[in-house]
């Protein structure tokens, strides 16, 4: 009998009822070459040293893209990302909201147009198993073999990056998963510990950085001028989240000057920002066609306008316990 040849759909498989484990075929039967694709004139940066350039803004697939009502309408707002440039799409695991799911939602367009976006998801389990468990239901309901990207979720503090990066744990997990082939890159995203952040920057398995920006505590150093510098210097590619968030506390500041801050600022690469609507999209992209970086005096402007948001200690993203996906 000839040898059999494996497909992508034989890497996932399911080892019983209960338990669910995610086996691999060897790495040369699968390559994944990394893929230039098309920003349909957008502004973009290459993504350190993934070596591919993304649009200056990524598609957030998170809370405000799921207060889109009905998946009619989703599915045109990301058909139309995907006509106009913004193919870096950006969601996780546990963004859901009221019966939505992210990634069901994104896999109704991605069954017919895969090739065409930059796909990351996160990953929110720190034990190998269970990771396993929750990436094999990731690449179900996005209906994919495979990823661009896979990010470890939220890391909080410095013992959390110890026990992501136990042997046996999720980093294990992903490290096997991009030498197989089934992901490309593989990073990690945080909202509260600059130590943390830094010290993962030095694990050389990653490749990317998914960041929030204009948060910082009494005590606690800033990320724009500590976490993002670091992890630029050990050549990550840098996503910034939660750009326009500010505006929860500080109402006078306007969006449009929030994304050019982000994207002024040295070593970030990308902005994710969650987009709920085309018109939205529209003005986003208006914004980036033609974007020049603030110049400084600009930026300290913006900067002291921000105060009162870095030192507001009710938004609720900026509380230790908080977790992505943990929406009102």
């Amino acid at each position: 009998m000839g040898k059999k040849t494996l497909t992508r759909k034989d890497f996932i498989k399911i080892s019983s009822a209960t338990a669910v484990a995610l086996t691999v075929a060897p790495k040369y039967l699968y390559p994944l070459p990394d893929k230039q694709l098309d920003p349909k004139g957008l502004p973009t940066r290459q993504l350190g040293k993934t070596g591919i350039s993304v649009p200056i803004i990524g598609m957030g697939c998170g809370s405000r893209f799921l207060t889109i009502e009905s998946v009619e309408e989703s599915d045109r707002v990301l058909n139309y990302a995907i006509d106009h440039g913004l193919y870096y799409w950006d969601t996780a695991a546990n963004y859901e909201a009221d019966g939505k799911i992210s990634e069901e939602r994104l896999g109704r367009v991605l069954k017919h147009r895969r090739k065409e976006v930059w796909l990351s998801t996160k990953v929110g389990e720190r034990d190998g198993e269970a990771a396993k468990v929750q990436i094999e239901r990731s690449l179900k309901r996005l209906q994919t073999d495979h990823l661009d990207e896979l990010k470890i979720h939220s890391v909080q503090s410095p013992e959390d990056a110890a026990e992501i990066r136990k042997e046996g744990n999720v980093l294990t997990v992903l490290r096997n998963l991009k030498e197989q082939g089934v992901v490309k890159h593989i990073g990690f995203s945080g909202h509260y510990s600059t130590e943390a952040m830094m010290t993962l920057a030095e694990v050389d398995e990653f490749d990317t950085m998914l960041i929030a920006l204009n948060h910082y505590r009494e005590g606690a150093q800033i990320f724009e001028t500590t976490a993002v510098p670091k992890a630029a210097k050990e050549g990550l590619g840098v996503l910034v989240m939660k750009v326009i968030r500010p505006r929860e506390t500080v109402k006078d500041i306007a969006v449009e000057d929030l994304i050019r801050y982000a994207l002024s600022l040295k070593h970030v690469h990308c902005a994710v920002i969650g987009m709920d609507s085309v018109d939205i999209m529209k003005k986003n992209i208006a914004l980036i066609k033609d974007f020049k970086p603030l110049n400084k005096a600009r930026m300290e402007e913006i900067k002291f306008t921000l105060e009162p948001f870095y030192n507001h200690e009710g938004v609720e993203w900026m509380q230790p316990h908080y977790r992505d996906g943990m929406w009102a």
